[in-house]
């Protein structure tokens, strides 16, 4: 099964040690063409970029899904120019990122609205991933989705549906952000079922911020993939407690549905460098190869078991489903 790279497709099978939950580059165009932030520079940026992907490529690491949506930023152009000097597989998505509002554009466009239309959710979508992103011919693989502690407001059930309805028209998989203190997944898990999503195809995010076992294995007992993602984000949980939890469960038998990331990116104007690196030391794209999988080690996970997760389970996920 073919899965789509920004250099074009490849075999599943082939895309090696992946991360699949982080970033590159997050963004606010509008926000920074009136209110610049001083610490974004193109060049120096585009740099650091490859700085760190050629570090993680030294540490064995071959894929990267930067799950960089509309919502934060996305420039397919910008990560194409990445791309075209990484020594890394880039992986790109579609959806839209955010919490509980759409832009006032699609409160005017859409069925029954003023512009009488099909859903343009589902057009966009589904256009990125047939047809490519922003005229490149870059299509994404993934389809990111969003709830928080507001749950699947009016806006986000459109946002749903839409990754529902491109699912099923393309086989893509979806994967989400969650609130895991609101125990946010079960929610997103009810919406996908009733919209006839096999749960198999949804990955549920953010997991490893909640040490509730319970939680996490009623999710994984639903059939989805968890995301334990967030490696290094020590405000949201410590990596002590998340490298805890990756053990336990790995114990219990869930290791073929766990994933392994960090959330992180190389800039993000929501968290700029200087503080990221102040407040987060280790939330960086190194911390799992430099600290997390030698601690998991430590703790009796075997090497297999490892590879099972960073290699064969996000293989699996990202092949999806045959359209």
């Amino acid at each position: 099964m073919n899965v789509e790279t920004v250099n074009g497709p490849m075999e599943a099978k082939d895309l090696g040690w992946t991360l699949m939950h982080e970033h590159i580059f997050v963004k606010n165009p509008e926000l920074e063409h009136n209110y610049p932030s001083a610490e974004w520079d193109e060049e120096a940026m585009h740099a650091t970029a490859l700085a760190g992907l050629h570090a993680l490529a030294e540490r064995g690491i071959t894929t990267l899904v930067d799950l960089t949506v509309m919502g934060l930023g996305r420039n397919i152009q910008r990560i194409q120019a990445v791309a075209a000097e990484s020594p890394l597989n880039i992986v790109v998505a579609t959806g839209y990122y955010t919490q509980k509002d759409l832009p006032a554009y699609f409160h005017n466009h859409g069925p029954n609205l003023y512009a009488d239309i099909p859903e343009p959710l589902v057009d966009m979508f589904v256009g990125d991933i047939r047809d490519g992103i922003s005229g490149t011919g870059v299509k994404a693989a993934m389809i990111k989705v969003v709830t928080d502690k507001w749950g699947i407001t009016p806006d986000l059930e459109r946002v749903l549906a839409a990754a529902a309805e491109a699912h099923q028209e393309t086989g893509t998989p979806i994967t989400t952000h969650t609130n895991a203190a609101e125990r946010g997944g079960l929610e997103q898990q009810e919406f996908f079922r009733q919209h006839g999503v096999d749960l198999q195809h949804v990955v549920i995010g953010h997991c490893g911020d909640s040490t509730d076992l319970d939680y996490l294995r009623e999710l994984m007992d639903n059939g989805s993939p968890i995301g334990m993602d967030r490696f290094g984000m020590e405000i949201m949980a410590s990596d002590e407690d998340r490298i805890d939890t990756v053990v336990r469960l790995c114990e219990l038998g869930y290791a073929d549905r766990l994933t392994l990331s960090h959330d992180a990116s190389f800039f993000s104007v929501n968290m700029e460098p200087s503080v990221r690196n102040r407040i987060m030391p280790n939330w960086n794209h190194r911390n799992i190869s430099d600290r997390v999988l030698p601690a998991l080690r430590e703790r009796g996970v075997s090497n297999e078991t490892i590879e099972q997760i960073m290699v064969h389970n996000a293989a699996r996920i990202l092949a999806g489903r045959a359209s």
